[in-house]
This record gives C-alpha cells, sequence and structure tokens, in this order.
C-alpha cells in the first residue's frame, strides 16, 4: 500500500480530480446572478409558446412607482408580492412600472394578476387599452395561475 502513494503515476489522475473539482467550484462560486429581465423574458416566451388561450379582461393599467422590496428600508413584509416585479431598476430608469391588472377564469375558478409590461408598452400600443377591454390570456395548462397578456412577439390585446 505504502509503495502505491509514493509512484506518482498512482496520485496524478487523483490530483487531476481534485484540481477539475477546484475549479468548478472557483467558477460556480464566481458566476453571475440571474437577470430578473431575462428570467421574465423567458417565462414569457415559454408561455407564449406552449400556452393555451383564454378569454380575460383587462382591469386597470396602473403606474406603480413602489420601491422593489429589496430597496425598502423596513423588513420585508411579503415575498409573495415580490414575484410581481423584477429585482432591480425598471427599464425606464426611474423605478416605476407599469402594471397591466387583469382577469380570467378556468374550470370555474376566476384568477385575477397583473403583468409588469415595462419596456414592453411602446411597442404593443397600451394608450388603446381601456379598463373593462376583452383580452386574450396565456395561461400554462399545467399551472394556470402562471399567465400572460404581452409577450415579446404576441399581445393578446384586441
Amino acid at each position: 500500500m505504502k509503495e502505491l502513494l509514493l509512484d506518482w503515476r498512482n496520485l496524478a489522475p487523483v490530483g487531476g480530480l481534485f484540481l477539475l473539482a477546484v475549479v468548478t467550484l472557483i467558477f460556480w462560486l464566481r458566476r453571475k446572478p440571474a437577470d430578473a429581465s431575462e428570467i421574465e423574458r423567458q417565462r414569457r416566451a415559454y408561455l407564449n409558446r406552449i400556452g393555451r388561450i383564454v378569454e380575460g379582461q383587462v382591469l386597470e393599467i396602473a403606474d406603480d412607482a413602489r420601491p422593489f422590496p429589496s430597496e425598502r428600508t423596513e423588513p420585508k413584509a411579503s415575498t409573495k408580492a415580490a414575484g410581481l416585479f423584477a429585482r432591480g431598476k425598471a427599464a425606464n430608469g426611474n423605478g416605476s412600472h407599469k402594471l397591466l391588472y387583469y382577469t380570467y377564469a378556468i374550470s370555474g375558478v376566476t384568477y385575477e394578476t397583473a403583468q409588469d409590461v415595462t419596456g414592453l408598452e411602446e411597442r404593443l400600443h397600451l394608450t388603446r387599452v381601456a379598463a373593462g377591454q376583452v383580452a386574450s390570456v396565456k395561461y400554462d395548462p399545467s399551472n394556470p395561475c402562471n399567465s400572460i397578456l404581452l409577450a415579446d412577439d404576441w399581445s393578446g390585446l384586441h
């Protein structure tokens, strides 16, 4: 056994695996955090690709200037509400968000939610949207509360 440990040719594969593990750990620790706007873009693309369409109704268009949960000075009250907003500054740079509130029903269950459409408003002509307007909503059949009214290349607004 002692002879096996003294021969460098026996230790070279073990040393190589150790070096590979260290390099992998360094790269894993130095990776960039996920960009919230990219995650939201991927969610919209996924729902646009697999989503089923149901009729919904626009409830309200609102400018929300509340700070992000990470920017608040008081302790976080709810992390569920934090999922509605992208973390970081809004696309317009001033911290306000354009929110599109809407409702839809699936199998007798009514869902009322909002989508942050910051950055999509110019391309999709939100000035023509009014409360009470009928719209098409795309939702995930396996998770009906995950839905969109607008995507990068699709609009449910009529």
